[in-house]
Formats: structure tokens, C-alpha cells, sequence
């Protein structure tokens, strides 16, 4: 039985002064946007990241709508069988699934998405809103609707990632004509974006100094970390292509000595490749809430990030919350986090094994060094996501200030 929510208030424009509370700055501004409604090429229940951060934010403002990429069910081969899931999460989030039978062409799979979005919508009254993209790939179920706002969050270059759609990249130059702004991830890839739309904005991964900074206390240590022996040296993140596997295996046979805690899950990939040694403890996926228990065990943070095209532009957000939890933090040449974090001696940068571990065994007393840990928290008073939250905010405000004011009357 198709499930579905009942209609909710009428549209609206959220109007009010909001006090937002960051960990460096308070400042008081007017909120007033429409409805949200954000296509994403992310589970909101799988990984909770930049997405997440943000629209949980807007959420307590005004209605959000995040819609999901679609669930196949290969036992059903009826188009009327098509329905929306609605789950709700934090702050009202209101996640948004659609549920196809299989067998469906790419373009019968779109038109019947497009179908249940223009229903849905006008179920729930969702008459004013901003499209908030973080894929290209959806503007197919999408692009029939008129948006008061369109916004791409570009979050990562999709397109080098394993697996990309061939279309992407002709559907993100699509977005970039729609798109009445573009904001980006990291200063890399607002780099490279910039160049192809005339109003885009960087704004890197930024920290909830709070939730990790718990790190910093003596938490209970979870079961499955509690047997492992120091020094630990960890990494959490979803385990992809992304991830230096190599370097990994070459440094847990160099360093015995050491521990490799491996926190994430494992997509894109075959398990069976990743290296296998006594000192390497691949512990699953965790959830956003218990990460800093996990945290506060380790000795050292990592970023074991592979050179290849799927790193090229990626802004990692747990740089800085690594740091937020006081870790010292051990990378390999990303430029995001070579610029800030390396140029400002904050992250310890390695290119080889050999100078990743060297690298290590530093780190393994950064971590009493008042003057490392002085110099990392006065740079993470300077970013928070309720700071982001607020300058995405102010910069769509404007946007559709000018857009109204254009308007004849």
C-alpha cells in the first residue's frame, strides 16, 4: 500500500529574526525563504555530512523536502504501483522516496518521478520554493517545475566519482543555466566552477565544534574499539575509491607497532581488496552521535586519501572536526586541506609511506604541544555550519530580493 503524508499548511515564506549561536560569532538576522525542496544523490540515513548539517538547519525555519534517488521493486512490474515513501527526520525533514516498479526505461523512470513530484506538491500545497540540487541527475524529474530560487550546492566534483552517469556532466552545464546560484564544497573546486557560472560562492566543510568537541572529555569507550591496543591511529568516512588503500596496507606492515582503526562503510568497492593485517580493524559504518566516543580513543586522525581524479577537488569535513575532537591529524596532499590546514601547520601533510609514518610518530606527541593546540582552536573560532548556514542564507535573500524587484508589476 502506498505510503503518503496528509497535506500540510499552505506554502509560506518563513519571516522571522532568528538568533543564530555559533561557537564564535552570535548575530542576529531575518529569516524569510519559501519552502526547500533539495534533490539529492545522498541517503539522508546513510552518512550524515554537509547535507545533512545544512538542511537540517533550514528545517527549523520552514518546511524542507529532501527527495532521494528512487527504490526499484523488482516484483512489481505495474507504472501505477509508482508512490512516494515520506519519512520524517530532524527538524521536520521531510525525506521523500519513490518507490518504481522495475523494468522502467531511464526516461519512463523520470516522467513517473516527474508525475509523482507535480502530485505531491500540489497534495501539500508547496506552491513557493527554492530548488536546492546537490546532483545534476535530477533536473530529468525536475526541470518541468518553477522554482522561485534554484541553488547548486556542489559538494564534490560527481562526475570524476566511480560509476558517474555518462549525462552528468551535460546536465550539471544544464543546472549551471538554471542555477541562480552555485555554491561549492571547497576553494578547489569553487575554482574550477567558477570559471562556468558568474555568481558562485566557496564554502568549505565546516565543523559542529560542539558535538565533536566531546572528544575532548573522557567518554565510554565503545565495545568493539575498547580491546584495541595503542597507539591508535584512525580514519572514519565511507570506504570508496577515494580511500588509499595501498598506502594503508604498506603502512600497517611497516608499523606493527600501530593500530588502524577503519571506521565507515564499505561502497563502490570489493571488501575483499582492501588490506588485511593483524593491526588493521575495519569496525563498520557508526552514527553521527557516537563518533566522538570512537574519536576520543585514538591517539592520531587520519586522511588516507588516494591521488586520483575522484580526490582532486574534495574538501574533507572531517578535517576540521578531527581537530575540533583535539586530534592531531596526519594527511595526504589533498589542496583543500594543504590549503588551509598544511599552510597554517595545523595538519601534518605526507605524500609517501615512508613520510606518512614519519609523519605518524610526530603526531603521536602533537597532541601535548599547547602551542599546536592554541593555534588549531583559534582557527576553528573562525567556521562553524551555523556560520555557513547563515551566509547560504543571507546570499539567496538577496538573490530573490533582486529577482522580485525585476519583476514588472
Amino acid at each position: 500500500m502506498p505510503l503518503s503524508t496528509p497535506a500540510e499548511a499552505p506554502s509560506r515564506a518563513s519571516s522571522a529574526t532568528t538568533t543564530t549561536t555559533s561557537d564564535s560569532a552570535r548575530s542576529t538576522f531575518s529569516y524569510s525563504l519559501p519552502d526547500f525542496v533539495c534533490f539529492a544523490h545522498l541517503h539522508w540515513d546513510f552518512v550524515w555530512q554537509r547535507p545533512q548539517h545544512l538542511l537540517s538547519r533550514f528545517a527549523q525555519h520552514g518546511r524542507v523536502f529532501y527527495v532521494e534517488e528512487p527504490f526499484i521493486h523488482h516484483d512489481q512490474t505495474a507504472p501505477e504501483f509508482a508512490h512516494f515513501e515520506v519519512k520524517e527526520r530532524q527538524n521536520g525533514v521531510k525525506v521523500l522516496v519513490a518507490h518504481l516498479p522495475a523494468g522502467l526505461s531511464e526516461t519512463e523512470s523520470d516522467e513517473l518521478q516527474a508525475k509523482l513530484l507535480t502530485k505531491y506538491f500540489a497534495e501539500n500545497s508547496i506552491n513557493q520554493y527554492v530548488f536546492w540540487y546537490y546532483t545534476p541527475m535530477a533536473l530529468s524529474k525536475s526541470r518541468h517545475l518553477t522554482p522561485a530560487l534554484t541553488v547548486y550546492d556542489c559538494m564534490d566534483e560527481l562526475a570524476a566519482f566511480k560509476f558517474a552517469p555518462p549525462k552528468l556532466r551535460e546536465l550539471e552545464q544544464e543546472l549551471f543555466k538554471k542555477a541562480d546560484l552555485v555554491y561549492t564544497g571547497g576553494q578547489s573546486l569553487y575554482e574550477a566552477k567558477s570559471l562556468q557560472h558568474q555568481d558562485a560562492h566557496s564554502f568549505p566543510s565546516s565543523i559542529d565544534k560542539d558535538h565533536f568537541g566531546q572528544a575532548r572529555t573522557a567518554l565510554p569507550e565503545p565495545k568493539d574499539q575498547a580491546g584495541i591496543a595503542h597507539p591508535r591511529v584512525g580514519f572514519f568516512g565511507v570506504v570508496d575509491e577515494r580511500l588509499d588503500i595501498e598506502l594503508l596496507g604498506q603502512l600497517a606492515e611497516a608499523h606493527p607497532e600501530w593500530q588502524f582503526v577503519i571506521i565507515g562503510p564499505v561502497v563502490k568497492i570489493d571488501a575483499a581488496t582492501l588490506p588485511r593485517f593483524k593491526n588493521i580493524h575495519y569496525l563498520g559504518g557508526k552514527e553521527y552521535k557516537e563518533l566522538p566516543a570512537y574519536l576520543c580513543g585514538w591517539d592520531v586522525a587520519t586522511l588516507l586519501f588516494a591521488d586520483n581524479e575522484s580526490t582532486k577537488f574534495i574538501s574533507p569535513t572531517k578535517t576540521p572536526e578531527y581537530l575540533a575532537a583535539g586530534k592531531p591529524v596526519v594527511s595526504t596532499p589533498i589542496r583543500d586541506v594543504v590549503r588551509p590546514y598544511g599552510d597554517l601547520s595545523l595538519v601534518q601533510i605526507a605524500a609517501t609511506a615512508d613520510e606518512f609514518g614519519q609523519a605518524i610518530a610526530k603526531a603521536l606527541v602533537q597532541k601535548d604541544d599547547a602551542d599546536w593546540r592554541a593555534r588549531t582552536d583559534e582557527y576553528l573560532a573562525t567556521i562553524s555550519w551555523d556560520l555557513t548556514w547563515q551566509r547560504m542564507t543571507e546570499l539567496m535573500q538577496d538573490r530573490l530580493k533582486l529577482k522580485s524587484q525585476a519583476q514588472p508589476n
